[in-house]
């Protein structure tokens, strides 16, 4: 029979590691005042949850298209956590959790926020003492993406490269995304798009930029490597009681999953043979053509869902982690979704956001929800927003909007261009956004020295207002957040707005305009769109 715990809040009053319980399922009570965060960086922008909240989500074969922890944490110091996904949900002043094949582990470990994280850091994904590329957080990154599409090309991508130079920003990562190549699975530069690849990556090295290849674990189902890979038994399989009728003519039955670029087999992860070869082609790219590193896009759970077989019997969830861990062999690193990577040297991307303010919204939020589940190396997706379509037509652009957009990046751990702002944007506003990545590469060493510590402490280099002061009444603020313990940053998000409050914690604060305030109380100050308001403790 399976054990079944109901909890009443109120009952813990006392502060450090009252208790640890295990079971099947949880009925827990909301205590008055409590707020929790975790489970999904793209729900991010709907936490905290409290007593009043409605909702529920199951990460089973599901992160949303983004990262995913089985973990909740509370302000008052509890938290859950479970070694496989969590079904949860929040409903009439209780949180209701189940997991379908592991225990749920609830506990108390002090009064706040801070407590519960720290507790879950050391006990459930500590950091390994590792960080991904040193230049990801020390220089803006260039993604080829929105200027070229599906058209990546030699000609264009050294074109977009020496715009960046020309227009006087910092050489960083440039990653070329997909579609350099003929198919999934055939990682090899298209011959009709690319001349000399390897002359064109020692050109982009001899500019200063580090280059990044985009890649996915899809394998375009009518090509050599596809034939050769389900001989040997590397490619997921249909379950058992399809493979009579699809894919009659292929040895092993391999199932076909659909994506976002149509319909494709995809490598059984599970199977050491398979990442073995994987590898060897990253490494292929590392060697003969200088490739720096790789962009792992995909590998989302919700791909595996439908009951494919695998060389180990795993859950979907763990299809993403396999995925994941290839990116451990390549400092320069970047991923999308994610299932249990906290602590580790990934770098971790917010899913694309559209371009429009609501989306840039969510940017501080989730980036924080990121840092509330481990996840401490972070990017807050392409600056102005990741949806290529919304660039094509430049009389639908909102230059505000990617102004605003390039300032939240600025003070973030990570700070990504897409589209050129010197193609789309009047001279003042692309000078605007130049002025946020000088600030983001000014500030590039503080940022580096947050990262190396969170691999150590596993401290996030962002975090919100909550976390950094604890017990204070600062759980529902989701406009501003610390860059470490000393750096508060507010920037606008709202469409025509030139002044804004800050809440600003007990202390002296230098404003980035010089001004000296002190703080444990709200002030309101001028922030015209020239403008990256931050403030800096003054010891």
């Amino acid at each position: 029979m399976k054990k079944k715990i109901i909890i009443i809040g109120l009952i813990f009053i006392t502060s450090i590691n009252i208790f640890s319980q295990e079971a099947d399922s949880l009925i827990i009570e909301i205590i008055k005042g409590e707020y929790w965060w975790g489970g999904l960086s793209t729900e991010g922008y709907n936490t905290p949850y409290d007593s009043k909240s409605n909702v529920a989500h199951d990460l089973w074969g599901n992160n949303v298209g983004n990262q995913a922890q089985p973990i909740l944490l509370s302000s008052k110091g509890r938290y859950i956590w479970s070694d496989n996904p969590i079904k949860y949900s929040f409903n009439n002043g209780h949180i209701k959790i189940t997991s379908r094949n592991s225990k749920i582990i609830f506990g108390k470990a002090g009064n706040n926020l801070q407590n519960a994280y720290q507790y879950a850091v050391t006990n459930f994904f500590p950091p390994n003492g590792k960080i991904p590329e040193e230049k990801l957080f020390t220089h803006p990154q260039y993604n080829t993406w929105i200027e070229l599409i599906y058209n990546q090309n030699e000609e264009d991508i050294l074109k977009y490269a020496q715009g960046i130079i020309n227009n006087g920003y910092t050489p960083g990562v440039l990653m070329i995304d997909d579609n350099w190549q003929e198919n999934y699975g055939v990682w090899e530069f298209s011959s009709r798009r690319f001349k000399d690849p390897k002359a064109m990556i020692k050109k982009l090295h001899d500019m200063g930029f580090q280059v990044m290849l985009w890649v996915c674990p899809f394998i375009s189902p009518d090509s050599e490597v596809f034939r050769y890979l389900a001989k040997e038994g590397m490619l997921l399989l249909d379950p058992q009681e399809t493979q009579n009728v699809l894919w009659a003519n292929t040895q092993n039955k391999a199932a076909i999953i659909r994506w976002w670029n149509g319909a494709s087999a995809c490598l059984d992860l599970s199977n050491p043979n398979s990442k073995k070869w994987f590898k060897d082609r990253l490494d292929h790219l590392v060697n003969e053509y200088g490739v720096d590193g790789f962009k792992f896009d995909a590998g989302d759970a919700d791909f595996y869902v439908n009951d494919v077989v695998s060389y180990k019997s795993v859950i979907p969830n763990d299809h993403t982690a396999f995925f994941a861990e290839i990116g451990l062999n390549y400092p320069l690193n970047e991923y999308r979704a994610s299932w249990k990577m906290a602590g580790l040297p990934l770098a971790q991307r917010l899913r694309d956001k559209g371009h429009n303010w609501a989306d840039l919204q969510k940017l501080i939020p989730d980036q924080m929800s990121q840092s509330l589940m481990g996840y401490a190396y972070t990017c807050p997706d392409m600056i102005g927003g990741g949806e290529y379509g919304s660039f094509i037509n430049l009389s639908s652009i909102d230059e505000e909007l990617v102004v605003r957009s390039a300032q939240v990046h600025a003070l973030m751990p990570m700070m990504q261009f897409s589209v050129a702002p010197w193609r789309i944007l009047s001279e003042e506003n692309a000078r605007l956004c130049f002025e946020a990545a000088k600030l983001h590469t000014k500030m590039g060493n503080v940022i580096l020295e947050l990262a190396k510590q969170a691999s150590i402490t596993g401290n996030p280099i962002v975090k919100p207002m909550a976390l950094a002061f604890p017990d204070n009444g600062y759980e529902t603020i989701k406009d501003q957040f610390m860059l470490g313990d000393n750096i508060l940053v507010a920037p606008v998000i709202e469409k025509g707005i030139y002044k804004r409050t800050v809440i600003l914690p007990k202390g002296k604060w230098q404003g980035d305009d010089g001004k000296i305030v002190r703080g444990n109380k709200t002030i309101e100050i001028d922030a015209p769109i020239s403008r990256i308001p931050f403030f800096t403790k003054v010891n």
